[in-house]
């Protein structure tokens, strides 16, 4: 199995794994502030808006373009957060989910389309696709069943 083949495959593992730590929570639950000043809806909406940001980046890199525009910087990755959260802020939570579904499937769609010779580990399209999909779905995951089992749900 290609290393591509492997990366979308854990992709796709972790996105079911991050949904089953959401199972049973209720609408009180998903907006209940409690990771800094952020909720689930709010972790999830950033995790929309890295999605979106960059699955134009991985349609580029199957073009043979550079991924990233020259004048685009995500250093200040705290800022970028903040302004994709705060984006999906009046949405309601089940709209965010859905729009949760749709990005995850553009980025996978998208990382598919690029040559398996590009998911090299260490290489762009393979840390692009990994830090926001498979890396990302686990880190929140894992922080929302420690919140789960702090209060007991």
């Amino acid at each position: 199995m290609s290393p591509k083949d492997e990366l979308l495959i854990r992709a796709a593992q972790e996105y079911k794994t991050f949904y089953q730590a959401l199972d049973g929570l209720n609408e009180a639950d998903l907006t209940e502030v409690w990771l800094g000043g952020w909720s689930i809806k709010e972790i999830v909406a950033h995790m929309v808006g890295w999605h979106r940001e960059l699955t134009p980046a991985l349609e580029r890199i199957a073009r043979g373009e550079r991924p990233i525009p020259a004048e685009v910087s995500y250093a200040d990755v705290d800022a970028w957060n903040a302004r994709f959260a705060s984006a999906l802020r009046d949405r309601q939570v089940e709209d965010v989910l859905l729009d949760f579904d749709k990005s995850h499937e553009a980025f996978l769609r998208a990382a598919a389309s690029v040559p398996d010779e590009r998911f090299q580990p260490g290489r762009t399209a393979y840390k692009l696709v990994d830090l926001n999909s498979a890396h990302h779905y686990r880190e929140h995951g894992e922080q929302i069943r420690a919140w789960r089992a702090s209060r007991g749900l």
